[in-house]
Formats: C-alpha cells, sequence, structure tokens
C-alpha cells in the first residue's frame, strides 16, 4: 500500500528539477527543492512527538514553507487544520479544542497571544513566519531532506476545513485523499492544464479555492506556479504576461478591470481565466471579455465538496451560470421539504454526489446525517435550477449564508455581538451587493425605546471579537425588522430595501 495523494501529487517530482514556484523575488523553487524541505517538515513531525491521524492546526501566511507544510502532514499521515489569518484567539480557540490538534504552527508575532491557549489544550505552538524564519523551520534544517513517506489510502482522511454553521458553532468537513485527488484530476482534465501551464497564484492558501484547487491541479499537471504572498494589483499586472493561466475571486476581476493598464496585449498568452468563492456579476462578465477578449469561466463548489460544476472550457460560459457537474459528479434540485427530485427549471435545494463529496463533520453525526443523506447525496444549502440546456444556476442560499471576498459568513455569529451592545434591543444582518466583494456585511439595530446605540463603540467590539472579513461594511439603526405572521425576520424583504447601498 502506497500513500496515493502524495505520490500522485507530490513524490513523482521527487529528483526533478522542474519549476514549481516562482517567487516575487523571482527566485525558482524546484518541485525537488519544493520535496525537501516537506521532507524536513514531516521529520520536524515525528521529532515533536506526532503521530498518524495527529492533527496540525496552520494560522500563517503564505509562504512556500506554508505550501510545503501541506505535502509534510500528507506524506505524515497528518490531518491539516488551515486557518484564516484573521481569526482571533477566541476563534482559534475553538478549533483547537474542537479539533484536539496536537500542534499549531502559527506566526511568531502571534505566539504569546496563542500561547495560554494552546498550552491550556496540550496542544505543541510552533512558529513559521512569512520569510520562512520561525521554530519550525530552524528544527527542519538541521534534518534530513528524507523522510519515509507514511502509508494512506483514498478513504484516509487528510484535512479539516472548519466551515461555520448558523448557530456560529463551526463545523470540521473532513476530506479524505480521494476526495482530493480525484478533484484535481477532474479539473486538470476539464480545464486542459498541461505541463506548460504557468498558473499565477495570488489567492491565500489557508481557503481550499487556493490550496487545493488550484495548487493541486499545477501538482496534478505538472506546471508551475507564480506565487504570490497576495493580490497585489501592481504585481499581478506585472507577472501576468509570464502566465498562462490565473484563479480567482471575482475580486480579483473588478481591480483589474479598474486599471487601464488591463488590454489585450497584456493578457495575450493567457488561455484561461477561473473565477469561484462567491458570484460573478454579470457586468463584470462582459466588461472584462469587452477590455481582453477572454471569457471568464466560473465554477461552483464548497468546502465540504470541492468542485462540483464548471462552465465549459470548450463552449457557451453563460454568465449567472456555474455550468455543468464535473465528470464523475451528479447534481440534482430537490424540494427543501420533501426531499422529491424538481423538474428541469424549478427551484429548490442543491445535492450532489460524487468522489469529492467528503466524508462528514467531525464529532457531528446527527449535522452528518442530515446533511449528507444514505445514498451519498450532500444537501449543500444552496439553492438553484437547472435550465433546458443543463446549466446550473445558483439562486439563493438556504439559511441566509454571506459570500464576501470568497469567505462565507454566517450572519447569526455577528447578530450575537451586536444584540449584546448597550442599547440594542435586536438585530439582523444581512448580506448586500458589493461591486468588488460580491456581497457585503451590512448590520442593521433595533435600539431599546430610549436609546441610541453608540455605532463607534459596537464596531469597536466586533473588531475585537472576529475576523476582519466577517465586520459590517455598515452598521445602520431602524425603526423595527420586517416579520412575517410567525414573527420570523424576513430577511429577504431587508435585502430588497438596502440591495443599492453599495452599488449606487
Amino acid at each position: 500500500m502506497a500513500n496515493v495523494l502524495y505520490d500522485d501529487l507530490f513524490g513523482k517530482y521527487s529528483g526533478k528539477s522542474t519549476p514549481f514556484l516562482i517567487l516575487e523575488s523571482d527566485e525558482i523553487i524546484t518541485h525537488e527543492k519544493f520535496l525537501e524541505v516537506a521532507s524536513r517538515i514531516a521529520n520536524t513531525f515525528t521529532q515533536i512527538g506526532l503521530k498518524v491521524g495527529d492533527r496540525v492546526a496552520v494560522q500563517v501566511h503564505k509562504s512556500p514553507e506554508a505550501l510545503a507544510l501541506y505535502a509534510a502532514c500528507v506524506q505524515a499521515g497528518l490531518i491539516l487544520l488551515p486557518l484564516n489569518t484573521a481569526y482571533t484567539v477566541d476563534e482559534l480557540s475553538y478549533f483547537i479544542e474542537n479539533s484536539g490538534a496536537a500542534l499549531l504552527v502559527c506566526d511568531s508575532s502571534n505566539e504569546n497571544n496563542l500561547s495560554v491557549m494552546a498550552n491550556s489544550f496540550g496542544t505543541i505552538i510552533e512558529t513559521l513566519d512569512i520569510d520562512g524564519s520561525g521554530t519550525l523551520m530552524e528544527k527542519a534544517n538541521t534534518l534530513s531532506s528524507s523522510f519515509k513517506t507514511i502509508e494512506r489510502g483514498l478513504d484516509d482522511l487528510v484535512v479539516f476545513l472548519y466551515t461555520s454553521g448558523t448557530t456560529g458553532r463551526s463545523k470540521g468537513a473532513m476530506l479524505t485523499q480521494g476526495n482530493l485527488l480525484s478533484n484535481a484530476h477532474v479539473l486538470a482534465k476539464e480545464w486542459r492544464f498541461t505541463a506548460d501551464d504557468v498558473l499565477l497564484h495570488a489567492l491565500p492558501i489557508f481557503h481550499i479555492h487556493g490550496l487545493f484547487v488550484a495548487s493541486n491541479v499545477i501538482l496534478a499537471s505538472g506546471g508551475s506556479m507564480i506565487f504570490l504572498t497576495g493580490f497585489n494589483l501592481d504585481k499581478v499586472i506585472e507577472y501576468l504576461p509570464q502566465a498562462t493561466t490565473m484563479m480567482g475571486v471575482p475580486t480579483f476581476y473588478t481591480r483589474l478591470l479598474g486599471d487601464p493598464r488591463l488590454a489585450k496585449t497584456l493578457v495575450q498568452h493567457m488561455r484561461l481565466f477561473v473565477s469561484g468563492s462567491a458570484p460573478l456579476l454579470a457586468e463584470t462578465h462582459i466588461q472584462f471579455e469587452d477590455r481582453t477578449g477572454h471569457r471568464i469561466l466560473e465554477r461552483y463548489g464548497m468546502t465540504e465538496t470541492n468542485m462540483n460544476t464548471s462552465n465549459p472550457y470548450d463552449g457557451d460560459r453563460r454568465a449567472g451560470t456555474v455550468g455543468y457537474p464535473l465528470s464523475g459528479i451528479e447534481v440534482k434540485i430537490t424540494d427543501t421539504k420533501s426531499g422529491e427530485n424538481l423538474p428541469t427549471g424549478e427551484t429548490g435545494a442543491i445535492e450532489v454526489r460524487g468522489p469529492n463529496v467528503f466524508k462528514g463533520y467531525w464529532q457531528m453525526p446527527e449535522k452528518t446525517a442530515a446533511e449528507l443523506r444514505k445514498n451519498g447525496f450532500f444537501i449543500t444549502g444552496d439553492l438553484g435550477k437547472i435550465d433546458a440546456e443543463g446549466y446550473l444556476h445558483i439562486v439563493g442560499r438556504d439559511k441566509d449564508l454571506i459570500i464576501s471576498g470568497g469567505y462565507n459568513i454566517y450572519p447569526k455569529e455577528i447578530e450575537l455581538i451586536l444584540d449584546e451592545q448597550p442599547g440594542v434591543l435586536e438585530s439582523a444582518v444581512i448580506g448586500v451587493p458589493h461591486p468588488d466583494f460580491g456581497e457585503t456585511v451590512l448590520g442593521i439595530v433595533i435600539p431599546e425605546p430610549g436609546y441610541s446605540p453608540d455605532l463607534e463603540n459596537i464596531m469597536i467590539m466586533i473588531k475585537q471579537s472576529i475576523a476582519r472579513f466577517k465586520h459590517p461594511k455598515k452598521i445602520i439603526i431602524i425603526d423595527e425588522l420586517p416579520r412575517n405572521t410567525m414573527g420570523k425576520v424576513q430577511k429577504n424583504l431587508l435585502r430588497d430595501r438596502y440591495q443599492s447601498m453599495f452599488n449606487g
């Protein structure tokens, strides 16, 4: 028995001096060099006492070493927990406790803030900074660049990805080697990736889009990546002529369109632009095609499943749709109450089934049973319809999920904070259209009689409590919330009322 994910995506490059990562310094890291770093980290894991199946929580900035840490976890049979760099200590505390993480790798600037929390759970702390320094690499650089890969199969777990619930309690989606590997090969084939491709990678790697969709597709195909630390408009424009492909969120494309340097001559060597993690406005599709001659390919995925559907590489890429089911993946629309299949054109719950679908939620059997049917179909929580030509349209999201800049935000978590503030009777949080982020957060508060809530102080409290990407773009005060006859807040009416707040 081998380690199927490591052997297929990483191990095949052993000893090969082909380019893998092109850095902003123009340094080129070869596949061989990358694997040597990964093996040193894997040896470090063993040295500090980690065992197969242990969880490794990672909250670090993007760097070649951070990506090598992913490879090291796969090689050593450990389960990776990539965590948003914006998460606060309180948020991290839940992830560490719930997962039982044996190791937390963090930026050295956060070590003091996190050490008390980590120690309370018996979690080891190592540091890794954006420049590759820190205690993890100090130890790794003294160890062998060879590591005996741990045997793991398709059904073995490789990553926990935490996705918040509407109650604010996060769920750890358990993904297997088979989940990641199947998606990598399907996407590489359907998007025509080869060893000649150079992907402009400006995405974060704590998110499924940048870590698994982008990186795994390049590994599966043998291509290379221009590995930017983040989305910097000048850097992206500088490196576009050297790339053949780019994956991004809608924000990337709206910012490019805002720069006069974006023109057909700049992207004449490109063959594919992919967008995901949030809906792309039809207007952005049209403007980008007019400016560049390229029609952006939009796809649909989620934490629990990787990618499910994609607009065609060859064929009509339709704005407002997310295309067809990927090879080997089934998508159906069902009645949200009965679960019965709905006919073409009718709106209902989107359900998916395939080798990409996760194994369940960590230590949440009831939640797993509620969302993952016995027949293998996963109830995504998204609402959609399939048109007569087979294209999937996402028409809404169950449970009022907000997606801003590609990140999932659940209103309940923010509402709980708002409701605790002085002078606030109740609150509602909604997502409203935003030209840059697709959606942004709007907080709505109802004052207690005779009180006028201090919105500045409320915002200060929010900034101390939750990650920046969850912060409301604005908080407004209104007299009362719209409700139906059963007393339920009608958020759809609020969204309609404020849909033009940030779009003019």
